[in-house]
């Protein structure tokens, strides 16, 4: 009875001794936990292109040389900050935030862990900046400044012709993220030196999106201005809707949002902002070390327009701007 006893124990201490080694071996390859705030087919080119950055340089589940851990808070505030707790408590390798409020959320409880932004602002912008003016240390990736608004709006003038004695512009702006009164501040600046009467209203929530659209169509507004901030992302197809119907084009700053129905947009492609902050990513699992790395301007910027929305208003595109279907 003994010996079965002793032959029992041993290959269970055989087994317990595989499993361990198994998961040692999982252990030990890198993390990556990827927080995403909520769910939109344009944020989402970005965490396409950063995954295909980090493939490239050699960093997959497939070829199982990085765990990828995905979460996303689904526009659930508290979601999103038990996401990353979550992440900090597995002490993962680095964080990957998409868009600006994951970057927020994670700077605020973490100053350790690299994170590596997305469809981000400038820290400047996200307000994240010391009272030196420098970034948190522990801030990479990739950002965008306000600049390429001005190309994006100055290019309603030129294509739609007023109602009335003066252009009337649309716009929504939200009053709890930084970046979106920022972007309201500088339109309203541009719109007086362009002669464009810019008729505004602040918005909290996505679900508040299709009373407040409704209001600005009541303004008699000749075009519509989707600001960049994560309520347009979220109730976008509601306000595309909106204004389809009344007859309103719709123009914006962020390519993304053209393949939806917006007529036309200077801005970053999301795939490519994915692909630069995956590929700082990429370089940081392969060196282990944060040396020479630092946030950087988004590189790849874009001229587009939608065929098909410029043809429902009898709108001529300029020649630089590229067809997106």
């Amino acid at each position: 009875m003994k010996f079965f006893k002793t032959k029992s124990l041993a290959f269970h201490l055989l087994l317990l001794a595989f499993f361990t080694s198994c998961t040692g071996t999982q252990t030990n390859l890198p993390t990556v936990g990827f927080a995403d705030a909520f769910e939109d087919s344009t944020i989402e080119q970005a965490k396409t292109g950063f995954l295909a950055a980090l493939k490239a340089a050699g960093f997959s589940e497939e070829d199982k040389t990085i765990k990828f851990v995905y979460r996303n808070a689904q526009g659930d505030i508290p979601t999103l900050t038990q996401i990353v707790k979550y992440f900090i408590a597995q002490n993962v390798t680095l964080l990957a935030t998409n868009p600006s409020l994951s970057t927020i959320t994670a700077l605020q409880n973490t100053k350790e862990i690299p994170i590596f932004m997305m469809v981000a602002p400038t820290p400047e912008l996200m307000k994240v900046q010391d009272a030196g003016g420098k970034a948190p240390a522990n801030l990479f990736g990739v950002a965008e400044n306000l600049g390429y608004i001005d190309t994006s709006f100055s290019i309603i003038p030129r294509l739609i012709k007023p109602k009335g004695a003066k252009l009337r512009v649309g716009l929504m702006y939200n009053q709890s993220e930084p970046q979106s009164v920022e972007a309201y501040e500088r339109l309203k600046g541009l719109a007086d030196a362009l002669g464009v009467e810019l008729v505004a209203r602040p918005v909290n929530a996505t679900a508040d999106a299709q009373l407040v659209t409704g209001a600005l169509l009541n303004e008699n507004i000749d075009a519509f201005f989707a600001n960049p901030d994560n309520t347009i992302f979220g109730a976008f197809e509601t306000i595309i809707k909106s204004c389809n119907e009344a007859g309103v084009p719709v123009f914006t700053s962020e390519a993304g949002l053209v393949t939806r129905g917006a007529v036309a947009a200077y801005g970053a492609d999301l795939y490519q902002w994915g692909y630069q902050a995956g590929q700082q990513a990429a370089q940081f699992l392969k060196t282990k070390s944060l040396e020479g790395l630092q946030w950087e301007m988004v590189k790849v910027r874009k001229r587009v327009y939608n065929r098909s929305a410029a043809k429902r208003f009898g709108i001529s595109v300029p020649e630089n701007y590229e067809a997106l279907n």
